[in-house]
């Protein structure tokens, strides 16, 4: 296997994994073909042709030809110069990193984040929220995470990775798209009564009861543990975490409980305010399982090697 095998399965995976349904991923690059015919030659040219088969603008080969074999990878959450040279080090100690992925973005991808969050709207429409509501109000929230992105330095550790000359790799939505479908369909199937079962269904993946045992595990962040979980709305995917005017639509679309990976002051008071449920799952531990259910359909007969740094550790469910 190499880079580009490695890259274009993941994808694949993403969008097979995909909370929209895979029609709604595939109709949404027909219309990125589409908009690009309708370019000027100039404007082409400056086009992410990446754009007509990945629909994930922050998952990208940041630095590597693609044909690069792969060996023994250096997988972590977050890649900053540290890990790079990390990779280095491992190098120059008979253990040769043919690529380092992280999860997180750098890059390009990280300054193309924002882009990921339209998946939102149709996610929320399939959980009761009507499509002109979700989209109405992602907009302002995703155009307020681009002004934030625009001043980041987000080419330093895709720098040190090519002075280096390691190829370099993130995948964060396809990697989201897992973790999300997987606790989702969890949720679905043992319908828990209580967030106390919400709690300890999570306690059953290996990733969160290793979380918990370092302080960092599952969490209710509002309602009590005997309250009623209800409909459960597993929110993990699509950037980072949307409007907060969302939570009404939610609430009025019959969602209960919301599991999410994290939530600012601001997102909680407006949940509260709406009388949602609300369970932490945990943000490295979430990013953990998604990550390994992508390694688990990337990996062929345990090949390549995965180094674990940076927050990862490998699980496998094979």
């Amino acid at each position: 296997m190499n880079l580009s095998d490695f890259y274009k399965k993941a994808i694949t995976t993403g969008i097979e994994n995909d909370p929209r349904g895979k029609d709604v991923v595939l109709k949404e690059l027909e219309r990125k073909r589409k908009e690009y015919e309708g370019l000027s030659q100039k404007q082409k040219e400056t086009f992410d042709r990446e754009n007509l088969d990945n629909p994930y603008a922050d998952s990208r080969i940041l630095y590597g030809t693609g044909e690069d074999p792969l060996n023994r990878i250096l997988v972590g959450i977050d890649i900053e110069v540290g890990e790079v040279l990390l990779a280095d080090t491992l190098r120059s100690r008979s253990k040769p990193v043919d690529l380092i992925v992280s999860h997180h973005p750098e890059g390009r991808a990280f300054a193309n984040l924002h882009s990921v969050m339209y998946m939102q709207s149709d996610i929320l429409s399939r959980f009761g929220v009507p499509i002109n509501i979700a989209e109405g109000a992602m907009e302002g929230r995703i155009k307020e995470i681009e002004r934030r992105l625009m001043p980041v330095n987000h080419t330093r550790a895709v720098d040190a990775a090519r002075l280096l000359d390691i190829p370099f790799l993130c995948l964060h939505t396809p990697a989201d798209n897992m973790v999300a479908a997987y606790l989702q369909q969890m949720f679905d199937h043992e319908k828990p009564y209580t967030l106390e079962d919400v709690v300890d269904l999570l306690r059953k993946v290996p990733e969160y009861l290793e979380a918990e045992k370092n302080s960092s595990g599952p969490k209710i962040l509002l309602g009590a543990k005997s309250r009623k979980a209800g409909k459960v709305f597993v929110d993990m995917t699509g950037g980072t975490e949307g409007s907060k005017e969302i939570f009404q639509s939610l609430s009025l679309g019959g969602i209960n409980t919301v599991v999410a990976m994290h939530l600012t002051e601001d997102h909680r008071k407006e949940a509260e305010k709406n009388h949602i449920n609300v369970v932490i799952a945990g943000h490295i531990a979430s990013d953990n399982v998604g990550v390994n259910l992508l390694l688990d359909a990337l990996q062929e007969e345990g090949q390549p090697e995965i180094i674990e740094c940076s927050g990862f550790r490998r699980v496998k469910r094979k």
